[in-house]
This record gives C-alpha cells, structure tokens and sequence, in this order.
C-alpha cells in the first residue's frame, strides 16, 4: 500500500496578511469588531511577524491608554466614558488573544479581555448574567460551562436561545440584542476545544450540551419546553451535530457559516489554508479539536466528519442552515450535503463570502426562530 505524501501545509507570511488584516479592520470584520481602525492600523502595519507573543504585546499595548481611560472617568464619576474605554479595553486584549490563546502573553490577553467585558456589561439593560455549569471536564480545563445568560425584560418564562461561538469568536463577541428585543433570552458559551470549554473538541464532544440541558430544565425563569442553538462558523459544526444528537431538546437550530463533511477532506484543508482566513485555519482547527499541528489536521480530520459519524442520516430538529455561496473558509458543499440527508432542512445561501452575513441575513435568521418558538 502506497503512503500517502504528507504535506507542508503553507504558512503565508506577514506581509501576504497584512492586506487581508487592514482589509477586516476597516470592515469591522472578525477580530476587528469595535477598534477604531485610526487606532489599529498602526499596530497591523508594525507586525514584523505573525509570532503569536508579538501579536499579543502589540495588541495589548493598544488596550492600556483605555484602561487609565476608564480609572480616570470612574473616579470622577463619569459612568458613560467608563463603560466606552472598558468596552475598549476588553476589544484590544480580545485581539490580542485571537485566533486561539497560544502562549502566555495570550492567555493573559484572554482573561484580561473577560475581564474588562464583564466591567464594561455591568450597566447592561436587561443585565448579564455570569453562569457557571457543572461539568465532567478534562485535565487543565476546568469543571465548569462558563456562559452568560440574558433575560428580556417583562417576561417571567421566555424561551432561550443558546448561542455557540466558534472557532475564534468566543462567548463574548455575541451580541444579543436583536434577539432579546424580539423576546428571546440569550445564552452565549464557546464551543469544544476554545475559550473556557472544559473539553476540547472529539468525536463524541456533544456531550458538553447535555450538562447545558439539564441546568435549562433546573431555571425556572427559562422556558425549557422552547429552547434553540444557534452556532456560528465551527460552532455551526457542534449546532448540526447537536440539532442531531439532542434533537428532543430542541425546537429549533440554526447553523451559519458551518461545516460537515468537505471541510474535513485533505483537498479542502489544503485549499482553505490560502483563503479569507488571514491566520493558520489548520492549526487553530486542530487545537480546537486536541491535536497539535497543521500536519495531524491534514491526516485525521475527516474522522471528525458528520458523514462518516453516520450523523446526518439520524433525525434532527427543525434546521436552518445558513451561508455564502463564496465562502472560503468552510465550503458551501457542506451545506448542499446536509440538505441531502436525513430530515428536511430550511436553508439560504447568499452571495458573499464565510457565513453569509449581509444586511438581510440576521432579520432573517431571527423570523425563522420567532416562527418556531411560538
């Protein structure tokens, strides 16, 4: 039998990302979300390299004048420009510890980043709302689901909309707004293998949703009878998986931006490494998922495959699936390929790129939940 030639998967250097990183700044694209891009176009144009230590102090650097920002405005009262600079604060060390917390510099970006987030959500209406689930987790990664819980106001029982971050948006870049304003509480929690997960990524990490089931049925503020997921890019991976696994708990699911099969194929790794992504997709792919490199993604994704899981030929909740007909990051293949299996699904493609965000894509997302939580 013939060895299969193992690749050496590209690593594009700094000075091909750097377009690609002033390109999200100035959208507001994913890390980007909130810096002014005055403010950090300087520190994209002054990596020397993609070193994840340099990232992380250039980043960080960014965060501190907001920091003495707020400690100023709070000691003379000023509660408004306080919760600017600390909305700030947190957006420079989330940068800072993006795609996934590689090292000590980001990790300590990271717990920087949740905690000026949750300085800079203490005056949200309808508060936020810390949460702390038991779970079986695995060594170095906690006992507990941290998540955070959103409730509309004037409502005793509304349903809840579980919200699964993916693969470098963790639980605290979601916004819930649109969401809790058409009366549905928000739970937002990272997926398998990132932010405060307490399992990585496996073939069987659905388990994680089952300690998230039981404490829905223990709140006697949430309506357990009226429960969604929503997960986006790799969280729309576990949204499918879960729609399938835990479809009896769930009256609706969206996946957008998700992936299933294709994504997992040596032909797509390969391809995806020189697509929209601007870092290494096989490598932080792989540390979500408990492995180590870009080379053991290229050997053994596929057996993370939901085809080959025999998962798409079970039953599942009512799905929407969601993308952009040119998305490079996850292939649309992958959304044609659940259409083809098991139950029938909803699903809108629109044409741009990874997830199909357009103006008309989270209004839409948002009547097709309201229609099955009714």
């Amino acid at each position: 039998m013939t060895a299969v030639a193992r690749p050496l998967l590209r690593r594009r250097s700094v000075d091909e990302v750097r377009p690609l990183l002033l390109q999200r700044a100035r959208a507001r694209r994913n890390p980007f979300y909130a810096a002014p891009f005055d403010e950090v176009a300087p520190a994209i144009e002054g990596l020397a390299s993609l070193d994840r230590a340099a990232w992380a102090q250039a980043f960080s650097t960014l965060a501190r004048p907001h920091e003495r920002r707020c400690a100023e405005a709070e000691a003379r009262g000023d509660e408004q420009t306080a919760t600017e600079a600390a909305f700030l604060a947190y957006t420079y060390y989330a940068i800072a510890r993006y795609p996934l917390p590689a090292g000590e510099g980001q990790w300590q970006a990271y717990r920087r980043a949740q905690a000026w987030y949750l300085r800079a959500t203490r005056t949200l209406d309808p508060p936020l709302e810390r949460v702390e689930i038991p779970c079986d987790g695995e060594p170095g990664r906690g006992s507990a689901i941290v998540g955070y819980l959103r409730r509309p106001r004037g409502q005793s029982r509304p349903p809840l909309l579980l919200m699964c971050a993916g693969l470098d948006v963790y639980k605290e870049e979601h916004r819930a707004d649109a969401f809790l304003a058409a009366g549905l509480a928000t739970f937002a929690m990272d997926m398998p293998g990132t932010g405060d997960a307490p399992i990585v990524g496996s073939e069987t990490a659905e388990r994680l949703w089952d300690a998230v089931f039981a404490w829905v049925a223990s709140r006697p503020d949430l309506d357990a009878s009226r429960v969604a997921l929503m997960g986006t890019s790799t969280g729309g991976y576990w949204a499918a998986k879960v729609a399938h696994t835990h479809r009896d708990h769930l009256r609706a699911v969206v996946s957008q931006g998700g992936c299933a099969h294709v994504a997992f194929t040596r032909e797509w790794i390969e391809q995806a490494e020189q697509g929209e992504y601007p870092f290494d997709l096989a490598l932080s792919l792989a540390r979500a998922f408990g492995l180590s490199s870009a080379e053991a993604w290229w050997e053994t994704a596929s057996r993370f495959s939901l085809l080959e899981l025999g998962v798409l030929d079970q039953p599942c909740a009512p799905l929407l699936l969601v993308n952009g007909l040119q998305d490079t990051v996850f292939p649309i293949a992958d959304l044609h390929l659940l259409l083809q299996h098991g139950s029938p699904k909803s699903a809108r493609i629109f044409p741009v790129g990874h997830m199909g965000n357009t103006p008309e894509t989270l209004p839409m997302i948002l009547s097709w939940l309201q229609s099955r939580l009714a």
